[in-house]
């Protein structure tokens, strides 16, 4: 199957979860990406049967509202019933990365606030360990410089994502070489250096469920 074909049957997978917590008070919190995309697509069909959606970009919240689903600060929102969003990877214990839609502060902040939150994927995205893929950590400008420094100190090998500007007006470093054994510990120190807003290691926020797509269908990880 073509890869847009598994994000696709993956997003209806995660649908069908979604749907029967539907009704009239329901927040859906919506993460960013293509995989994420679809299932924006797929929400627009159910679109009469919940509230509105919280989402983690301006560009998910404008294919939201392109579908004629209200979209809410999640400051306004009340309790979000579940946050569906994809990854860059994950491991077998459901810690991902994200964040290479450079939207990984306000996917992290609406994770947190969620009940619930799915992980969708295909499975190209699964890794024994995490860090095969650069792990984006958002920055203040002033503190590009000092932050990858201390990245450095780490054992990785920064790199300025140059031309990106990220919706919070930050910066996005992508680190490169790191061999993350324990997400848990590197997320708490990479947030630990002055300057950074976020890193893109979901393991304080893992998935409680990720749906993975591959050619014989649809599997769990929970």
């Amino acid at each position: 199957m073509a890869q847009d074909d598994l994000k696709r049957a993956v997003a209806a997978a995660a649908m069908e979860t979604v749907e029967p917590l539907l009704d009239s008070k329901t927040i859906v919190g919506v993460g960013t990406g293509s995989t994420a995309n679809f299932f924006i697509d797929e929400l627009a069909a159910h679109k009469h049967q919940f509230d509105a959606a919280v989402a983690s970009s301006e560009a998910s919240a404008e294919r939201l509202r392109g579908h004629g689903i209200s979209v809410i600060d999640a400051n306004s929102a009340g309790p979000i019933a579940v946050y569906v969003d994809g990854a860059d990877e994950v491991d077998p214990s459901r810690a991902l990365i994200k964040g290479g839609g450079a939207a990984l502060t306000r996917e992290k902040i609406v994770a947190a606030c969620s009940d619930s939150f799915i992980c969708i994927v295909d499975e190209s995205k699964l890794v024994d360990c995490l860090g095969e893929y650069p792990l984006p950590v958002e920055v203040v400008p002033m503190a590009r410089s000092l932050v990858a420094r201390g990245l450095a100190g780490l054992g990785g090998e920064p790199v300025w994502r140059e031309g990106v500007v990220t919706d919070n007006g930050n910066l996005i470093l992508d680190v490169y070489g790191l061999n993350i054994t324990d997400p848990d510990g590197l997320e708490k120190r990479i947030n630990n250096l002055v300057g950074t807003v976020c890193n893109g290691i979901f393991a304080a926020n893992r998935a409680g469920q990720v749906l993975v797509a591959s050619a014989a269908g649809i599997t769990k990880l929970d």
